[in-house]
């Protein structure tokens, strides 16, 4: 705006005289976990790294979903996915962490069904932020197998969050650079009492009881622990001073 009322030739005046009409455009780029945590990882990894101005949504159903349902990089150890029909050995690779680490990209946790408040206060703050985002949405899916069905996946998203499964967070760079601690724990304290609950009411995971049953134990402790240690993780960089 500046530059037009320096320039003050006649087609300048006329773009301040419309200059309501003129709306700074948004720029998302949506994709599944298997894009994003997989196969278009190094592609998703540029353009954060790039720094520009651009908003990233990863949509996390923890499968490939539109393929099958194949175990990614996205799949918590003891989850059962195609290509890991005995149960996921694995931790889940953290995505949120890895574009944290630059200090620069606008990152947050979220999950619509246990807080529709964190979710819209993280868009709006993505989108204010000049530089890049990334929002991760937990999405359950068919291929998890909900005992109580896909037309109550808004619930299972907050017994999810309830029960220490998933984890609500946002990381904003603006704040490091007042010197605040940009880190936020948006989630409470978990109630890990609810955790095999929560497992055991998806398909993904009861299976295990009956096609492997010695590991299904094992892998469902695991499961357990790795949100634990991730949970701990978060709650030391929100506390940083």
């Amino acid at each position: 705006m500046r530059l037009l009322q320096k320039c003050g030739c006649d087609i300048c005046k006329q773009l301040l005289e419309l200059r309501h009409s003129l709306v700074k455009k948004s720029q998302w780029i949506f994709g599944g976990d298997g894009w994003g945590y997989d196969i278009g990882f190094g592609g998703l990894d540029h353009v954060l790294a790039s720094g520009e101005d651009v908003n990233v949504v990863v949509v996390d159903t923890e499968v490939y979903s539109n393929t099958g349902g194949q175990s990614s990089k996205a799949t918590p150890a003891g989850a059962v996915a195609k290509f890991a029909t005995s149960g996921k050995k694995i931790r889940k690779k953290d995505l949120g962490m890895i574009a944290k680490s630059y200090g620069y990209v606008y990152v947050a946790q979220v999950a619509m069904g246990a807080s529709q408040a964190q979710y819209f206060n993280v868009i709006k703050e993505a989108e204010a932020y000049h530089g890049p985002s990334l929002i991760i949405c937990y999405a359950p899916c068919i291929n998890h197998g909900i005992k109580i069905g896909m037309g109550r996946t808004q619930n299972e998203e907050k017994k999810a969050v309830e029960c220490g499964y998933w984890h609500l967070w946002h990381f904003n760079p603006a704040e490091e650079d007042e010197g605040k601690n940009g880190f936020h724990l948006d989630s409470k304290e978990p109630d890990w009492s609810k955790f095999r609950d929560f497992i055991m009411g998806e398909v993904r995971y009861n299976s295990l009881m009956k096609t492997f049953p010695s590991e299904a134990e094992e892998l469902f402790v695991a499961t357990q622990k790795n949100a634990q240690w991730r949970y701990e993780g978060y709650k030391a960089l929100a506390e940083m001073k």
